[in-house]
């Protein structure tokens, strides 16, 4: 069934990635980032909307742009998200701020602008991004860890409030994957080269979006009407 979809963090990398997959399973898609979203809609027929997460006004305006073009959400993936990297006690209140925003504030002002849609038709999906490194936490990203694990506490939350109204919310943990954002931290040295990362993995290589993609399609899907609350690493192995 054709519903319609927004990915937040659509223009690159895996958010990119879910909402290519959500045109191929025949969904009306649009695609939220902060810049170069109308370039990546118009290469998978999707609508692209310039959005910054973490500006709620911004937010507000796009999915009232997403229910006049295309109708209430059904389906939301959170894709959008920045990193830093910074020894705890250089990481000033700006700078946890700013990551705090993007990442946890940005994902709860989305989910609160797609639920009401979700409850009014008595069906609704919610598929979070958050990261394996909440999970583990990470040395020099105490603010990017504790705000996807913000996330991982919010789907759940999310889950437990709507079960009944017939809203699943799942949240999926990527460890190392090769995006866009992770090759720029690469080349500026925050972390080994991907091709290095890769080996790390047991399956013997970095995820692709494409890999996250599938597991956010199942979720989205009426097959995954009885998954709720749920924390899937797609991870090749890395938490076991």
């Amino acid at each position: 069934m054709s519903r319609v979809a927004v990915v937040t963090g659509g223009a690159s990398g895996i958010g990119l990635g879910v909402a290519t997959q959500f045109v191929a399973d025949g969904h009306r898609v649009a695609i939220l980032d902060r810049a170069n979203a109308d370039v990546a809609a118009k290469e998978i027929n999707a609508l692209g909307i310039d959005c910054d997460v973490s500006d709620r006004a911004a937010v507000d305006v796009a999915f009232e742009q997403v229910r006049s073009e295309l109708g209430p959400v059904e389906i939301l993936c959170t894709a959008a998200g920045i990193d830093l990297f910074q020894p705890l006690h250089e990481v000033t209140m700006d700078d946890w701020d700013r990551v705090i925003a993007v990442n946890l504030t940005g994902t709860f002002s989305c989910v609160q602008q797609a639920v009401p849609d979700m409850v009014a038709a008595k069906w609704g999906r919610v598929i979070t991004i958050a990261s394996s490194s909440a999970e583990s936490g990470a040395p020099n990203m105490a603010h990017y860890t504790a705000s996807k694990g913000g996330v991982i506490s919010l789907t759940r939350s999310i889950a437990v409030e709507f079960a009944r109204s017939g809203i699943t919310s799942n949240s999926i943990t990527p460890s190392i994957c090769d995006t866009p954002m992770a090759r720029k931290a690469a080349e500026a040295g925050k972390v080994p080269d991907i091709a290095v990362l890769g080996g790390m993995v047991p399956v013997g290589r970095a995820g692709l979006p494409e890999d996250i993609a599938a597991a956010v399609s199942f979720l989205a899907s009426d097959a995954a009407s009885y998954v709720t609350g749920q924390i899937l690493g797609v991870s090749g192995g890395m938490r076991i």
